[in-house]
């Protein structure tokens, strides 16, 4: 969680004694010259003690204790642009002679071979190095690896960091006699006239990648390489970011974890180097042959395509970044090594599988209950407040499965420990019991920055962080001190996942804690990692702590927030003028205190041979920070393995995450780890789900959360979902009731926003209720068909949300689509993401090739044309959903909690095909234990006027099955049977073509599954 206001200088000090700043250096700041020149801001010697001040928070008189707070300098960093920007930045390309190739040593699987330079060292963005070793291994069926770096250890390259497979998982070469020469992938090289490479498609003779023509740059700081792409491509991938589905020419995406809010097109917290590329090809209908679709994408209906997927993946963990320019890609990286994976595919969905099998790992199973409903506000500030929402949930009728505290419980922003004022543990036993009595779930939010105690204070005591002290896993500064960054509590020392005793700590700190707060799971937050100063800013002034962050807290004064969504001001006129006016008011008096900036000229540093500059590298990616030490730890922070931090600042979130899941396997004994992280990495999927992050509470933001969740599935982690009705910004009715809805069909659905907003739980507005209410109906019906989803998530690899164009790879005018999407291959989701409508347009893919598509709601089928984008009524409160014909999904009851569906009677869909046939699936097990006594799968399948289902496994599955409904059945049945026995319970309608069964309980009063059985009509 951060507050996006901390962009701006901070408007006031909370005690004008303690508000003393003055412009000097961080050198002069820090003893430990953490970044050497970097304008910041001088803490004067201030009194520790805190005295009371007040503040209106929505009209309330709100006390709190004044803290010194720290100056806004102290988070400004060199004032440079990166030189992707710089229009005096040398060009690798042009004056770097690239590399020959020689050695050539075949192996079992590829070859191996040396490269060295070509001509003279350029030593363009450091320093070249001379001899590299290259690695050709086809590894598997459908991975081809191809690995470069250095050859020898010397002066030079001894700090050059390689990633390595303890931290970030490595794939290797497959089982020997694996057959890889099945695999669709060719490697050619070429020395002429320096070397290059390329991999081609057999199948098509496609080339895939190529750095023909390019030169090979290989630095202790920079590395670039280029490959050609096709015109028109169509990438998808290279994450975090909010960008449509599809990226596309004249696009930079940046591979940095970043802490700062969500803005559009620029580097978010994690970072997942992968991308799929799909290729279209229309099909010569006389001789069969194939040509590359390239230029405008506008297809023809009557022409016949099909599509050829292929991966590449870059295992690399350093600050990266990736152009993409009409007709090529540049891949840079500050370090490391080139570690490129190929996967052949030749479907999206096969990519997402070998990438995840063979190279990240499978996505971790989620509890049941984490599929339901999630409550959250950073706000909640007492049991008693927590204990009203939860009832009031429950007097509306709305499903509410987990409630969420953000901060707001900790004692002084402390990770494991309650404040005892608002949260005492005593009061929480009782509100967390209650919560598990009723099939309920508590989760909380957990920090990544530790609270090191004020050393003038003999109270201020804090056994999480003398442990850590104690243990000696807390990062250091070149001379060996704690660094000291500012976080939410005020100065603090950072987890060093790279020592020894680092995840006995973390396990400790929790285990201890659990004892008086049994959650059912954890949050991480503010890892990417976070500091809101640069540098070491608490080295020297520990006696000040607790300190306030050098930004404004929501609520404080020249902090009140007013902005409101698009459309606001047509639906609510009138507060939307009194929100104007506040808000016109509090920009005035906040210009009026604000001081003036100059822009200072290119920071342009000289690379030095043998001496790497980590804080202000030669080359600077293209950071939406700026300045990689802007509110995040320093480059120059050093772990228990001498390793800076500049060199694995991507990993963070990846390795609290790891440590995390070990935590609670010891703490929450038996039971898979719930967990959602804001920063992640290749293969974070394996222990965790991921929110999208401080999101607004505007209609874009609402647009973009889907093709941030569809990445997310492309990187294996499909437990995602957005701050529903948004995080920062007042939301309002109609957002809420559009976004409650939307969120329905995410795999995690949680409402939250932040300390000042208006409160926005759904049972706000009548609307909303009734909306919310419409939507976790058919949500929580279908959980049994969404937890069989993600076992094929955790087991295959396969995904959750899908975009259309994955799901129908063969229609090229999919490529881009994100404002629809597939839940599964079964259900096709149509939201509404504009203000002031009241129909929303959409596609319904495969009608050309007999797909048949069914209302939801009326069971009906879509009657369109192939191709045709039509107008669909979509009131407020009702979202448009869709039956792909030839599904059968399983349901349960829906109810208040999802321990109660479980216990419901079960039902069936069949959406029958074109054809009159329909498959699905279903996977059932205890729904929390790590490893399973007992399993059940069934199996669906209508043919011929019957639907069969059968099971294998030992989960004995007790309720009973209570209806079947069958959609698109042509002609009225004369009987209908279940093996062999004739049913009175059905009813067909010759409008709509539904068929549907009742009263099935007798039947199957042993359970649904318990026996194999036929239904026929």
């Amino acid at each position: 969680m951060m507050f996006p206001s901390f962009k701006r200088p901070a408007l006031f000090a909370l005690s004008a004694s303690t508000a003393v700043m003055a412009q000097m250096t961080t050198s002069d700041f820090s003893p430990n010259n953490a970044v050497s020149d970097t304008p910041s801001a001088q803490i004067t010697s201030v009194s520790s003690s805190a005295s009371i001040g007040t503040v209106l928070l929505h009209g309330t008189p709100t006390t709190y204790s004044v803290q010194y707070t720290l100056p806004a300098a102290i988070d400004v960093g060199a004032n440079l642009l990166p030189n992707i920007e710089d229009p005096e930045a040398k060009v690798a390309q042009t004056v770097c002679p690239g590399y020959r190739a020689s050695n050539v040593e075949h192996t079992q699987h590829g070859f191996t071979a040396s490269l060295s330079l070509a001509g003279a060292s350029c030593n363009v963005y450091g320093t070249d190095i001379e001899d590299l070793n290259i690695t050709i291994a086809y590894q598997s069926s459908h991975r081809l690896s191809v690995n470069i770096s250095p050859a020898f250890v010397t002066a030079e390259n001894s700090s050059h960091y390689i990633l390595p497979s303890g931290i970030v998982y490595k794939p290797e070469q497959g089982v020997p006699d694996e057959p890889t020469e099945d695999i669709d992938l060719q490697f050619v090289w070429s020395n002429d006239p320096t070397f290059s490479f390329a991999v081609l498609r057999k199948s098509t003779g496609d080339v895939i990648f190529s750095t023909e023509g390019t030169v090979l740059v290989y630095e202790d700081q920079f590395i670039e390489f280029v490959s050609a792409l096709p015109e028109n491509y169509n990438l998808y991938g290279m994450g975090e970011n909010l960008h449509g589905i599809r990226l596309g020419d004249n696009y930079t995406t940046t591979f940095y974890a970043a802490d700062n809010g969500n803005p559009i097109d620029r580097n978010l917290y994690g970072v997942h180097p992968m991308y799929v590329d799909t290729r279209y090809y229309e099909k010569d209908p006389v001789n069969g042959t194939l040509s590359l679709l390239t230029g405008d994408t506008d297809t023809d209906t009557n022409a016949s395509y099909i599509s050829y997927s292929h991966g590449v993946y870059l295992r690399n963990a350093h600050g990266m970044e990736a152009l993409m320019q009409n007709g090529n890609i540049t891949w840079r990286a500050l370090g490391g090594s080139i570690d490129l994976y190929f996967f052949d595919g030749p479907t999206q969905a096969e990519v997402t599988k070998q990438y995840q099998l063979g190279a990240v790992g499978l996505p971790a199973m989620q509890q049941y209950w984490a599929f339901g409903y999630h409550q959250c506000r950073w706000g909640y500030k007492n049991w008693t407040m927590m204990q009203d929402v939860v009832d009031n949930f429950a007097k509306f009728e709305i499903p509410m499965e987990t409630i969420w505290n953000d901060i707001d419980y900790m004692f002084q922003y402390r990770d494991f420990e309650n404040d005892p004022n608002t949260f005492p543990y005593d009061q929480g036993k009782q509100f967390i019991d209650g919560l598990h009595a009723n099939g309920q779930h508590y989760v909380t939010i957990v920090d990544s920055a530790i609270y090191i105690p004020n050393p003038d204070n003999e109270t201020d005591a804090y056994s999480v962080y003398s442990r850590g002290h104690e243990l000696d896993v807390f990062m250091k500064n070149a001379d060996g001190s704690e660094y000291i960054g500012a976080v939410w509590p005020g100065f603090t020392v950072f987890p060093d996942w790279h020592a020894e005793n680092a995840s006995q700590w973390w396990t400790e700190s929790l285990m201890n804690w659990y004892q008086n707060v049994q959650v059912d799971g954890i949050w991480i937050d503010m890892s990417e990692v976070s500091s809101f100063c640069v540098g070491s800013c608490g080295t020297g002034q520990l006696h000040m702590n607790p300190v306030h962050p050098p930004f404004d807290l929501p609520g404080e004064p020249g902090s009140v927030d007013y902005n409101y969504p698009e459309g606001f001001n047509v639906t609510n006129s009138t507060e939307y003028a009194i929100a104007s006016s506040k808000s016109a008011i509090q920009v005035a008096a906040n210009s009026a205190t604000m001081t003036s900036t100059t822009t200072q000229p290119y920071l342009r540093t000289t690379p030095t041979a043998g001496v790497r500059n980590v804080d202000h590298p030669p080359y600077v990616i293209n950071n939406q920070l700026g300045d990689l030490a802007v509110h995040a730890v320093a480059p120059n922070a050093t772990h228990s393995d001498g390793v800076e931090e500049y060199d694995v600042h991507n990993l963070f979130g990846l390795e609290i995450l790891n440590a995390t899941y070990n935590a609670l396997t010891q703490t929450i004994r038996g039971k898979r780890p719930f967990i959602i992280g804001r920063s992640t990495f290749a293969g974070a999927g394996q222990y965790a789900g991921h929110w999208g992050g401080d999101n607004y509470a505007t209609w874009e933001s609402m647009l973009f959360s889907i093709p941030q969740a569809l990445d997310m599935a492309l990187f294996g982690i499909p437990m995602f979902g957005a701050d529903t009705c948004g995080f920062s910004g007042n939301s309002d009715e109609e957002l809420c009731n559009r976004w409650m809805q939307l969120s329905a069909f995410f795999p995690f659905y949680r409402n939250h926003n932040t300390l000042d907003d208006n409160s926005q739980e759904p049972y706000i507005w009548g609307s909303v209720i009734d909306a919310s209410k419409r939507a976790m109906a058919i949500r929580y019906s279908l959980l049994p068909y969404m937890y069989t989803l993600f076992h094929m998530a955790h087991t295959t690899g396969s995904t959750v949300m899908r975009a259309m164009a994955w799901e129908f790879p063969h229609d090229p005018s999919l490529i881009a689509a994100n404002r629809q999407f597939m839940l599964g291959p079964s259900l096709l989701i149509t939201p509404v993401l504009i203000p002031l409508a009241t129909t929303v347009n959409g596609v319904f893919p495969g009608i050309k090739e007999g797909t048949v598509w069914y209302d939801w709601y009326n069971q009906t089928a879509v009657s369109v044309a192939p191709g045709a984008n039509i107008t669909l009524n979509a009131p407020l409160g009702h979202i448009n959903v869709h039956i792909r014909g030839g599904s059968v999904l399983p349901q349960q009851e829906a109810a208040l909690t999802t321990t109660a569906s479980r216990n419901s009677s079960w039902s069936v869909i069949t959406a029958l095909s074109a054809e009159g046939t329909a498959t699905g699936s279903l996977y059932i097990d205890d729904g929390e234990s790590i490893i399973q006594n007992s399993t059940l799968f069934v199996d669906f399948t209508a043919e011929n006027n019957r639907l069969y289902a059968s099971a294998r496994g030992l989960w004995q599955e007790k309720n009973a099955l209570a209806n079947v409904t069958v959609l698109g059945v042509q002609n009225a049945p004369s009987n209908v049977t279940l093996n062999g026995q004739a049913l009175s319970g059905f009813n067909y309608n010759f409008t709509t073509k539904v068929l549907k069964v009742t009263g099935l309980q007798n039947a199957t009063s042993s359970g649904a599954w318990a026996n194999d059985w036929v239904l026929q009509w």
